[in-house]
């Protein structure tokens, strides 16, 4: 840590470093929504009680796709659930949504997707016409992704037991030999990039709500992400350490829990991270930072000092990535922690998040 730090902040982040660096239990009495928001309490869920029930070496690896042996090769499979609502918003419904978040849990474990399964779970009361544009909605998605929907079910449930409609899916794709990817190899000097402005998934899915009085043309940023993996892979090779896609809980999520899985400490530049003013001012009303916000378009990769600058050329040059940034770089210390780099000369830990701020946004 830099000598500018006194002896009561040094005190202050080494019982922060000791007690992230447990493993959460999952003590609740009962179900909460923010055991849904992708913060504390859904790591508590998964590694409290998920995970231990369950263990295996793919499972252990915490991240959204496990990687099983198959044939010689190497399979990556995944599965999802989403139940926004609304099930419209700006750019984008929770049928392209449901494509597009599965096939990029896929994308991050460095797999070309190919083939999803489709489980619809449906009101009784649906409007037929809403049915098959979120239909046409998953066909249009899939075919943009090159995969195939091969397998599916279809459930009614009474109405006011749903919102409209639910969707499941699972995924499955080849990992691509180009690369290795883990928080394990996450080393002091790593870059750590994001490839667009974070946070107008969840914005878009509030102004849909009307939870906000706010006249601002934000949309959703939901889009198959694999072009863009297949970029980076061809630019940057094995320099390319780990990705991850910011959904729940948004880029601090995603970058704690690199940081707790690698060892190594992350450092983030506030001024270097892009945002639309009115997504920061939505999360200045809410009272959280805009980097819990939800994403479902936008990855953050973490690269070998080296091939930085080409994998942000890379991010740049896909649909979707000209605003991609170089946010942060990892280092030694405080092991296992995010700290943010103010703008005003300080440095404040960027935890998880805590509680359900958010209405469901996936």
């Amino acid at each position: 840590m830099p000598s500018e730090v006194s002896e009561r902040e040094q005190k202050v982040l080494n019982i922060i470093e000791t007690a992230r660096a447990k493993r959460s239990k999952f003590r609740d009495a009962q179900i909460t929504m923010a055991h849904g928001a992708g913060g504390k309490a859904t790591q508590s869920l998964i590694e409290g009680l998920l995970v231990p029930a369950f263990s295996n070496e793919a499972l252990n690896e915490m991240a959204d796709a496990g990687t099983v042996s198959l044939l010689g090769g190497k399979i990556v499979m995944t599965t999802d659930s989403f139940v926004v609502k609304p099930i419209v918003f700006p750019g984008g419904s929770i049928g392209d949504l449901a494509v597009n978040g599965t096939v990029n849990d896929v994308a991050m474990a460095g797999a070309r997707p190919l083939a999803l399964s489709l489980s619809l779970i449906l009101e009784e009361g649906l409007p037929a016409d809403t049915l098959k544009r979120e239909v046409a909605a998953i066909a249009k998605a899939a075919q943009a992704a090159g995969v195939a929907i091969v397998t599916g079910d279809t459930k009614v449930v009474e109405r006011g037991h749903a919102d409209e409609m639910y969707i499941c899916t699972t995924g499955i794709g080849v990992l691509d030999d180009r690369c290795h990817l883990s928080p394990s190899s996450l080393k002091p000097g790593d870059k750590i990039l994001v490839s667009g402005r974070i946070g107008d998934h969840g914005t878009a899915i509030m102004l849909a709500r009307g939870e906000f009085e706010l006249d601002a043309d934000i949309k959703s940023d939901t889009q198959c992400l694999w072009p863009m993996v297949d970029k980076l892979l061809d630019e940057t090779g094995a320099s390319l350490k780990c990705l991850r896609d910011a959904t729940r809980g948004g880029v601090a999520s995603v970058l704690n829990e690199l940081a707790r899985a690698s060892r190594v400490a992350m450092i983030i530049s506030e001024a270097a991270v892009p945002v639309h003013p009115a997504v920061a001012g939505a999360a200045e009303i809410l009272g959280i930072d805009p980097m819990h916000v939800a994403n479902e378009g936008k990855l953050v990769a973490i690269v070998a000092p080296e091939a930085a600058d080409a994998a942000l050329a890379a991010l740049r040059s896909m649909p979707g990535g000209e605003e991609a940034a170089e946010i942060g770089e990892c280092k030694t210390e405080p092991e296992g922690m995010v700290l943010m780099a103010t703008a005003f000369g300080g440095k404040r830990v960027m935890d998880q998040l805590v509680g359900d701020p958010l209405p469901r946004i996936c």
